[in-house]
């Protein structure tokens, strides 16, 4: 029997569920970035996930060069595309962080652009600096831009998913505030108490992995010049721009122009122009080609 009037209270309180659910929510495990020490040498986590992604480069670079040697490549040019790439990569991305990001901070310290043992690496930086590596490298060895760059595509994705994790092994790049609900929600306790997006490992998954399957499966198969560039502009352009979603953001000479845009999605809109540039002018121009020769 009810009495009027009688509400029964809930049996578990909505107070209740949240304290279950902060006590079990995930704590970044903070490790330590020095992976090993030789003497008074010390190897970093992010200093190994880049040479993880170098190898990685190699072996798929060849492998790549095996599968397709229509196109002309081996395993001497996959070394000298890496050894341009890898002065490219460091210096762009640098040079990303000091002139996308900070630019304030590092005209006023100029000593600590050079410090780049202390962070501050730009993907869109480095994606310009490799872009300059790839011309330079292209002009030496009578290689054409969009050759070069339908080539490495399908390999460079892997590459970020490394960075992207050692960026987690480090505990930088934490992502925005979310509900307490959300099951992988993880705490960062040098940051505050909020549960946040462990955004790192959404880039490093969507990025990453899921554009070097994307990217790789569309590459096997022989396809015309500067579409699997295209691909590849359209793919992490719009994959970083959701992340960024999810991601805290970092500060940025872009990040006042409105919106509410972050500075990488505003980086992330010419690629993904340019991409769908890049694969509608093919397809136009194979089109044209298929009816002139129907006349």
């Amino acid at each position: 029997m009810t009495l009027p009037g009688f509400k029964p209270r809930p049996a578990f309180s909505t107070s209740f569920i949240l304290f279950v659910l902060a006590s079990f929510m995930l704590t970044h495990p903070q490790l330590d970035p020095i992976a090993f020490s030789i003497g008074p040498l010390s190897v970093r986590w992010y200093g190994l996930a880049y040479l993880l992604a170098f190898a990685c480069f190699i072996i798929l670079g060849n492998l790549r060069a095996r599968r397709r040697p229509e196109l002309g490549w081996n395993a001497q040019s996959v070394d000298d595309i890496l050894f341009y790439g890898i002065f490219g990569v460091i210096i762009g991305a640098r040079l990303g962080e000091v002139l996308f990001f900070q630019p304030a901070y590092y005209f006023a310290h100029p000593a600590e652009i050079f410090a780049i043992w202390n962070g501050g690496l730009s993907f869109h930086g480095g994606f310009l600096g490799v872009l300059v590596a790839m011309w330079i490298y292209g002009r030496r060895h009578g290689r054409g831009f969009w050759e070069i760059t339908d080539f490495i595509a399908p390999m460079v994705p892997i590459g970020l998913a490394f960075g992207r994790i050692g960026n987690f092994i480090n505990g930088e790049l934490w992502g925005r505030p979310t509900s307490e609900a959300l099951p992988w929600a993880m705490r960062y306790p040098w940051v505050d108490a909020l549960p946040r997006h462990p955004s790192q490992l959404y880039q490093a998954t969507a990025e990453g992995l899921l554009l070097f399957i994307l990217l790789w499966w569309f590459a096997s198969r022989p396809r015309p010049p500067q579409v699997v560039s295209g691909v590849f502009l359209v793919g992490y352009g719009m994959l970083r721009f959701i992340a960024e979603f999810f991601r805290n953001p970092d500060p940025g000479i872009f990040s006042r122009l409105g919106l509410g845009w972050t500075t990488a999605q505003w980086l992330c809109l010419p690629m993904i122009v340019i991409g769908i540039y890049l694969i509608i002018r093919v397809l136009l121009i194979n089109s044209d080609r298929q009816q002139a020769s129907l006349l």
